[in-house]
Parts: C-alpha cells; structure tokens; sequence
C-alpha cells in the first residue's frame, strides 16, 4: 500500500516514473487521434447507459440556466452591473461553461487527478507508451460536462446576437478558458504528490476558480482583483467578454494565451517534478 512519500519499495529494472513522465508528449497528429480515439470510446462507454447519460446532461444544462436566468431577471431592472451589461455576462457564462466543458470533457481525470495519485492509481499509466499526464487525463470524461459544453452554445447563439465575427472571438475565448481551467485543475490537484490525500485542498481551489470566473470581473477592486489575475486566473475567463468580444484588446488577448500557455507549461512540469516523488501503489490493475 504504498502513497505519496511512505513505503520507498525500488523497481529495479523498470524505467523511472520521471522518463515515464516524458514519454511521447508531442502536440503532433498522433497526439491528437489518440485523444479523438479515447473520447470516441470514452462517449460510447457513456452512451451504454443512455438514459443516465443525458440524465446528466440534461440537469447540468438546468443547473447552469438557473443562474442565467437570475442574470437575466437582474438586468430587467437594472440595466449595467460594473459597466456590464447583459450580453457581456451572457457572454461571460457562455464562454465559461463551454470552457469549463470542453476541459473536464476531455481531461475528465482532471477532477480525480488527486485521488489516482495518492491511491497510487498512475501504475498502469507508468506501463503505457503514450505520455503519462496526458493518458491519465483522457482516460475518463465527464457526463455532465457536455450539458456545460451544450448550453453555453445555446445562450450564445440564442442569447448573446452572434456574428461571425463574434462567434470566432467567442471559440477562441472558450479554447483559451479550456485550457487555463484544465491546467489549473492539474495543478491543484497535483498537490497530491507533496501532501498525500490533496482532495479537500484540490476541491476547494477548482470551486474557488469557477465561482469568481462566473462574476464580472469589474465588481473586484484591488487585492482581490490582483490575486484574479495572478493566483488564481479566473481573471482572465471572466474578463473574455469585454477583453476579446467586446473590444478585442490586442494586449488582453495576449495576457490570457500567455496565462494559458503558463498555466499548461507550469501543470506539466510540476506534474513531472511530483511524478520524480511518486511511490508505487502496488496495485494489479488491468485497463480494457
């Protein structure tokens, strides 16, 4: 049984979890059919149990309207929130819940990376040819995901007057929110690998991203709006409706793909460094 930090059993002749860690890590074609090809398989493993496939989807798409409709209700009688007004916070919950959908979608481990971790569940990776971040993180998708992913399409198109030209700005700001999102969740819960069970410390750093994301960013003033932009980046995904949709500001576009780059960059390699530390949990698991 051992964790994160007990019981240092050797594995002599195997490679180390660090090598393991680098293996096959491009962002080439192959990279991308062997993530197309575990989402196609990850769906139809979904798709077995229908019903309770788009049980899920269906009331995370409630779930999320609920709070639009809230939204909607206020600027009924108050028409601008901080210089906000209502297709700019329409926008900020389309953008937010498409990314937020796109990235546990994909990466569904990016929500129980901790637990694989300290339960020493990365075993099985560590056999694999394919990079062991990336396999781990595609391994699984979430079902409620794609009622995320569903609805911010919806009030987009429904809510938010799309043009063409919008409608480019508003995938690029739900890619770029993918890809901070999925990279913050590894990080926090890549804590596992430094303090054990990190899935209270991990939950409540993913929460604390998404509820601030979901506000307009001009209601925060100072410290706070600082750590937004810096610790905690949900700065950068409240902030896509007026940065990139409304004004296309050519330097908040290249803060918020500079932070997602950082925040992808920074998640891989603490996921190395940790990967260097991480102990065998013995376990004879087999993948189908």
């Amino acid at each position: 049984m051992s964790r994160v930090g007990s019981d240092r059993n050797s594995r002599r002749g195997a490679p180390s979890p660090g090598d393991a860690g680098r293996r096959r890590g491009g962002l080439g074609g192959p990279t991308v059919r062997f993530v197309l090809a575990y989402l196609r398989a990850n769906l139809a493993m979904e798709m077995e149990y229908r019903a309770a496939f788009l049980t899920q989807v269906l009331s995370m798409f409630i779930n999320d309207g609920m709070w639009v409709a809230f939204w909607v209700l206020y600027f009924t009688r108050f028409p601008v929130v901080a210089g906000w007004g209502r297709t700019d916070v329409l926008a900020l919950w389309a953008i937010t819940a498409t990314g937020y959908g796109m990235a546990v979608g994909l990466f569904g481990n990016a929500l129980r990376l901790s637990r694989i971790i300290y339960t020493g569940g990365l075993d099985v990776y560590l056999t694999q040819p394919k990079n062991v971040l990336l396999h781990v993180l595609v391994s699984r998708t979430q079902a409620s995901a794609w009622g995320d992913v569903l609805f911010g399409l919806v009030v987009f198109v429904w809510l938010c007057d799309p043009t063409w030209a919008s409608t480019g700005l508003f995938l690029l700001g739900s890619l770029l929110a993918a890809v901070i999102i999925a990279a913050f969740f590894t990080l926090a819960q890549s804590l596992a690998f430094f303090i054990g069970n990190a899935d209270t410390a991990a939950d409540q750093l993913v929460n604390a991203l998404i509820h601030f994301a979901t506000y307009p960013t001009d209601i925060f003033r100072g410290l706070t709006k600082v750590l937004l932009f810096t610790a905690l980046p949900a700065g950068f995904i409240s902030y896509m409706p007026v940065g990139l949709m409304r004004e296309a500001d050519p330097i908040f576009i290249a803060g918020a793909t500079g932070a997602a780059a950082t925040l992808a960059t920074a998640a891989i390699l603490v996921f190395r460094a940790g990967l260097r530390r991480y102990e065998s949990g013995n376990l004879i698991t087999t993948r189908l």
